[in-house]
């Protein structure tokens, strides 16, 4: 195995496990302990990774991909648990919130063919032509300041609809969590406000996102783990991830 492709493999073990040991990957990969180290510290100062001691983790700065249109097409089968999880949890009658998310579009279109009457409100276009589908669910959009990225409205105007309501359920998408401190972390001011406004407004808060998310976090703290409920995610995160949250109270489904 050629060294690039080495440190590719290495990264995908980091977002397949969170973390990794020196020992493990020389084993894995039939080279020595010293050689892992010097592909670690490859990959340390290209910033995607942070060695810590015996391994590494994926680092907080990494960036995921922020294109919102590019990101429809990624982690699909992923995207599709994390919306059954979702609907799960979705009970006849209630009034619930669904933010900017792939994996809410995903949740709409199962409830628009699911038969339940809800009121659902969204500040996503793709949502709510998900849901004008089906004849039972009322559809709400909040309006705001459209924001072409991510097909959605933000600020000020959709904050003064959304704290008209208030909401049994709500879906929050996120850029990724920092686990140091315990926050959740969305792309801007903007959105961050929004949710924020959600969160206030909402019973039952829920985060929709992938496993991956757990090792990235983005620039703007929208929320803390003691802000939310649960955090919905496609498989369960490493252990040391899932004690924080375990202790932090949050649920993970």
């Amino acid at each position: 195995m050629f060294t690039e492709e080495r440190l590719d493999a290495i990264m995908q073990c980091l977002r397949d496990q969170g973390t990794v040991k020196v020992k493990d990957l020389s084993a894995k990969f039939k080279v020595s302990a010293d050689c892992i180290r010097k592909d670690l510290k490859v990959l340390e100062n290209q910033g995607k990774l942070r060695r810590a001691y015996g391994g590494a983790i994926l680092s907080q700065d990494f960036p995921l991909s922020r294109d919102f249109v590019d990101r429809r097409s990624v982690n699909v089968s992923q995207k599709r648990m994390i919306a059954q999880k979702a609907y799960d949890c979705i009970r006849e009658d209630e009034t619930i919130f669904l933010d900017v998310s792939t994996s809410n579009i995903l949740l709409a279109k199962l409830l628009a063919g699911s038969g339940r009457r809800l009121v659902v409100v969204s500040n996503m276009i793709d949502i709510l032509q998900a849901l004008s589908a089906s004849p039972y669910i009322t559809a709400i959009g909040t309006g705001g300041t459209m924001v072409r990225t991510v097909n959605g409205f933000f600020g000020a105007a959709a904050i003064d609809v959304i704290k008209q309501y208030s909401f049994d359920r709500a879906f929050l998408g996120s850029c990724g969590v920092d686990m140091v401190d315990g926050s959740i972390t969305t792309l801007g001011v903007e959105d961050g406000l929004t949710k924020r406004a959600v969160l206030s407004s909402s019973r039952h808060k829920y985060i929709v996102m992938e496993r991956d998310k757990f090792y990235f976090n983005d620039s703007f703290r929208f929320a803390h783990f003691d802000d939310i409920d649960a955090i919905i995610t496609d498989t369960v995160p490493d252990e040391g991830t899932v004690n924080a949250l375990r202790a932090a109270n949050v649920e993970i489904l």
